[in-house]
């Protein structure tokens, strides 16, 4: 299945100019490992943007900050073979199911890692970054099962790894990326056929209608 659900032209021009902080960065980096329509966007801005910079005179040779993004993002780009997802560890062909960067963060595929429980048969693993404004995790949501119904005091982006969820009549699967915001409340399902495993990027707690999630959430940290 290709993917739907793509990283906006907001978000793209900010992450190729380097203004994004590192959280809302290795969610755009994580979509484009999984999305050649995306990386093609990005690469038509660089080569817009490159042949701005080629345009301008200069009285002496200078590395512009684009050289430098240019060279940062080389390390973002893995594109995929057409690989059969697996539900566990790697998918068939032997292609890792977390991509780099996200890899790289967490220290390893998802068979090497070491999941905590929030509840209902939910995990996840928060992620280190060196951005105080953002929190990174990864969810492991069970099959079939919902996401408590929720609202956003900011911004959250969400990138798909395995399985696939239903929010309303859309249907979100690898690769794909949606984002939130305060104007949207909502209760994501997780589709049947197997767990649903995601990189979610907020900047502010979420609001859950449950009053039984929010006395937990302090504790749960989400």
């Amino acid at each position: 299945m290709s993917v739907r659900h793509h990283v906006s032209d907001e978000l793209l021009l900010a992450y190729a100019a380097g203004s994004l902080e590192e959280g809302w960065r290795l969610a755009v980096a994580t979509h484009l490992a999984l999305c050649p329509e995306s990386r093609s966007r990005l690469a038509l801005i660089e080569n817009a943007a490159g042949q701005l910079f080629e345009d301008i005179v200069v009285e002496q040779p200078m590395t512009t900050s684009f050289d430098q993004l240019r060279q940062r993002l080389e390390g973002h780009r893995t594109p995929e073979s057409g690989a059969v997802r697996h539900p566990t560890g790697r998918r068939a062909g032997g292609v890792p199911m977390l991509p780099e960067p996200l890899r790289s963060y967490v220290g390893g595929d998802v068979e090497t890692l070491k999941w905590k429980a929030l509840g209902r048969g939910a995990f996840h693993i928060l992620i280190k970054t060196g951005d105080a404004t953002t929190t990174a995790r990864l969810l492991r949501i069970p099959a079939g099962r919902p996401v408590p119904e929720h609202g956003h005091g900011g911004r959250e982006l969400t990138v798909v790894l395995a399985g696939s969820y239903h929010d309303g009549d859309r249907l979100f699967a690898r690769g794909d990326l949606e984002e939130a915001d305060a104007s949207i409340e909502h209760q994501p399902v997780a589709t049947p056929l197997e767990d649903c495993i995601c990189l979610a990027v907020t900047d502010a707690p979420l609001k859950f209608k449950s009053w039984l999630v929010r006395l937990v959430q302090p504790v749960l940290g989400i």
